[in-house]
């Protein structure tokens, strides 16, 4: 175990200084560092860490890191603080980019992807929160341009990612929402409609680089109509998206 806990340290910090510990450990150069419950700005500042104090830095999620003070406090830091201790070698603590394993890790996700949806050109924004590696709840809008109607669409999805590990993640998704299609036409009166629609769908994900994703996936729909026959939609979308 405390090979393991070294060897993924070593993938987040370029020179470690291991100093008889199986942690990577920091000196603190300021004249103190902040100490949050959790990994985010949002969560309350609970303990400081003073000027000449060590500590041992256990994990990472993102721009944030799990560290333990000498009198065995635990809290977490953020990147801009840690960026600003030493090793103990007396070296600037060398922190790099977010990688693939932040990805693998992270909370939440946004993005863009845009595509065809039955011949009409469509555009989706999405924000995503993840429970754990392989699943995720997403909520995504889409507007809907095309020659004879426009329209817009919501859908809250389950997206489930079989392989997190690989570097092209296939994924599987199923959800439902609400469509709305505003027809053009002017001589004749055609009512607009809003309808119930459901999908079923796949695509793959890779990560490219500090905190982007590219994404491509195909949906097929089922518009639940108020008439006799519901209406199958095929949709194919690609986009980028952000990860913290």
């Amino acid at each position: 175990m405390r090979i393991l806990s070294a060897i993924l340290l070593f993938a987040c910090f370029g020179n470690p200084a291991y100093a008889n510990t199986e942690f990577y450990q920091a000196v603190v150069a300021d004249p103190y560092i902040e100490l949050h419950t959790g990994p985010g700005q949002g969560y309350p500042i609970f303990h400081v860490v003073d000027e000449g104090e060590k500590i041992d830095i256990i994990k990472r999620r993102t721009s944030w890191f799990r560290v333990r003070t000498a009198r065995g406090v635990k809290g977490w830091v953020s990147i801009s603080q840690l960026t600003r201790t030493l090793d103990t070698s007396g070296e600037p603590t060398d922190v790099n980019d977010p990688g693939k394993d932040d990805f693998t890790t992270r909370r939440w996700e946004m993005g863009v992807l845009a595509g065809d949806f039955e011949g009409a050109n469509v555009i989706s924004t999405y924000g995503a929160y993840s429970f754990t590696a392989n699943i995720s709840a997403e909520l995504s809008f889409s507007q809907i341009t095309g020659d004879i109607s426009n329209g817009w669409m919501v859908n809250a999805n389950i997206i489930h990612v079989p392989f997190p590990e690989w570097r092209v993640m296939p994924f599987l998704t199923l959800g439902t929402g609400v469509i709305r299609i505003e027809p053009k036409a002017t001589l004749v009166q055609v009512e607009d409609r809003t309808d119930q629609i459901g999908h079923v769908g796949a695509g793959i994900r890779t990560y490219l680089s500090q905190r982007f994703v590219f994404r491509a996936e195909y949906k097929s729909y089922v518009v639940f109509t108020s008439r006799d026959d519901n209406e199958e939609v095929d949709e194919w979308k690609l986009g980028f998206s952000f990860f913290f």
